[in-house]
């Protein structure tokens, strides 16, 4: 177990485990956990997506270089599917001689003996953790591997146990606090929706008052349009405060997913129109891929709640071959894309394309008078 070993080893563990509420940060603790408890050179672990793959998978002991080099998220085959299907512990003298072992990609590290874990919450398995290459002793006579005994299987099965209830408070605190964004979101929402209604309908009143008074009592127009700019200036200092409330989270923070998930409920909130976000299979992309596809998202939601008097609009997040795919379809009444740019209109259609072809990506568009409207960014990676 290396140089900390017995209980002493398992309590620091399973406080690093417990220490954050990230989810991420989670997850990303209890591979390295495991890895080291274990004294074993690789080690992942997979969350499946429900649709044959990943969602996430954390790796340890591969750096990014060799990780980039690998490729794409695993798919669920072999002893990975075995594993999340039957939710019993695999261990294993050497993986390649197993009847279920369909190789790996060029750049994987060449692996042994191996040992997998299912993390699971009663029934439902959450994910599973991946041990490979055990490491020997001092003077042991294997430097590449000594193989996993029935104590590293019973330790490993300790640490899934915990690491299911880490997961699941992290997941919990998750969900609270993006209820609790959503929620106060749609009621800055709300607010600003009356207070700005109410000014700027004080507004059109006062300067109606103006353009009556103008000819027959000048001075009585002049402070009537004192108090129109006013008004104004109100306004925009009530929309101004608003907006930075409003803003949306930070992308460095909480990732895409978790802020176009937020968006998305505070406009579900805000509009009649039913607005849903379905995020796939997807995981961290460059941040400038990532501050694209959400600029994108933001303008096309602002199009089709603005102008397309939808019932619905939904967001989807996917990925799609070796690209990831944002794809934003509304029911709404649709336009003529051709007619529109012969009229000069576009919508942000033109800025939204410099945006996706500014990072590798590229945008399209299908529309039609009563047929909705879907916009699609694919950018590569993910």
């Amino acid at each position: 177990m290396g140089p900390r070993t017995g209980l002493a080893a398992v309590s620091a563990a399973l406080l690093a485990m417990n220490r954050t509420l990230a989810v991420h940060d989670v997850l990303q603790t209890i591979v390295r956990s495991a890895r080291e408890l274990l004294d074993a050179r690789y080690a992942a672990l997979g969350i499946p997506d429900g649709n044959g793959g990943f969602a996430q998978f954390f790796v340890d002991g591969i750096n990014d270089r060799q990780w980039r080099a690998i490729g794409p998220l695993p798919r669920q085959h072999g002893i990975l599917a075995a594993m999340l299907s039957s939710a019993t512990p695999v261990r294993l003298a050497d993986v390649r001689l197993d009847p279920r072992f369909e190789g790996w990609p060029a750049a994987h590290p060449e692996m042994s003996d191996f040992l997998g874990m299912p993390i699971a919450d009663g029934e439902a398995v959450l994910g599973a953790i991946f041990l490979a290459n055990k490491r020997c002793p001092p003077g042991g006579p294997q430097p590449d591997g000594c193989a996993f005994t029935g104590e590293d299987e019973e330790l490993l099965s300790l640490l899934a146990e915990h690491a299911a209830i880490a997961l699941g408070n992290a997941r919990l605190y998750e969900r609270g606090r993006e209820l609790t964004i959503a929620d106060e979101r749609a009621r800055l929402a709300h607010e600003l929706h009356d207070a700005v209604a109410q000014k700027l309908f004080s507004l059109r009143l006062t300067a109606q008052a103006a353009s009556t008074l103008l000819d027959r009592d000048p001075e009585r127009a002049r402070e009537e349009l004192r108090q129109v700019t006013d008004l104004a200036a109100e306004a925009a200092e009530e929309l101004r405060a608003a907006v930075i409330e409003l803003r949306p989270a930070a992308l460095e923070e909480d990732g895409l997913v978790a802020t176009l998930r937020a968006q998305t409920q505070v406009l579900d909130r805000a509009h009649p129109a039913a607005v849903s976000c379905d995020c796939r299979d997807i995981r961290a992309l460059p941040a400038a891929q990532e501050a694209a596809l959400l600029r994108v998202a933001q303008e096309a939601l602002h199009n089709a709640l603005r102008h397309a008097a939808p019932k619905a609009v939904d967001v989807l997040l996917t990925r799609r071959g070796g690209a990831t795919l944002l794809r934003i379809s509304d029911d709404g009444v649709g336009f003529d894309p051709d007619a529109m740019r012969a009229a000069g209109r576009h919508l942000g259609l033109v800025s939204m394309r410099d945006r996706a072809a500014s990072v590798g990506g590229r945008l399209t568009v299908r529309s039609a008078p009563g047929k909705g409207t879907v916009i699609e960014m694919e950018v590569p990676g993910g």
